[in-house]
């Protein structure tokens, strides 16, 4: 019989949120010390419950689960700070979100990944441009993963450079997610 795992108040930012019930959620969660994390937070859209966070995309929470399955019961959710995300790079973030669960195995721990995703979303907050941030979040997920470059890590301020940049960090992603569009790619080229 496997052993259930308990873990109390971690790190982590919800990728993605999906009914279950009519009070319930099935989320994906970016944990720093524990990866992509599937759980079922029972209750959490009841107006008064301790998961109520857990619903809150692009904000630091501390999260406790447990479980000895794949899908994970989430007990606990708290923010851990507020980030004003403004609504402009809404489109940014939720490509970050998709690109982490398009890249990353579940329960595989990338803290570098994880900060990384945290210093992008504060960027954003703090009004930097959307192109420099998204190449250089790019660049460190691609790299982490064994898929970078070996050249020196470039101004990811200098816009006279980031198309050409754009193009190779985006021909190196499609390669590693395998040729699949991506759904936040999909939507911006609608809207064009």
């Amino acid at each position: 019989m496997a052993k259930t795992i308990k873990v109390s108040e971690t790190s982590a930012f919800l990728l993605q949120a999906k009914a279950w019930s009519e009070t319930s959620s099935i989320v994906t969660l970016f944990a720093r010390d524990y990866g992509l994390i599937a759980g079922i937070a029972k209750g959490a859209k009841r107006p008064y419950s301790v998961l109520r966070p857990i619903l809150s995309h692009f904000q630091p929470l501390s999260i406790s689960w447990s479980g000895q399955a794949e899908v994970k019961t989430i007990t606990h959710a708290e923010f851990e700070g507020f980030l004003a995300l403004p609504s402009r790079c809404l489109m940014s973030a939720w490509y970050m979100n998709e690109l982490i669960l398009r890249s990353l195995a579940k329960e595989d721990a990338h803290p570098v990944i994880f900060d990384e995703y945290a210093f992008a979303l504060d960027s954003l907050c703090s009004g930097i441009n959307e192109r420099s941030v998204l190449r250089r979040f790019e660049w460190h997920l691609l790299r982490e993963n064994g898929y970078g470059v070996d050249e020196p890590t470039p101004d990811f301020h200098d816009l006279s450079k980031e198309p050409q940049l754009r193009q190779m960090l985006r021909m190196r992603i499609e390669e590693h997610i395998s040729q699949r569009q991506l759904n936040t790619r999909k939507v911006m080229n609608s809207l064009v």
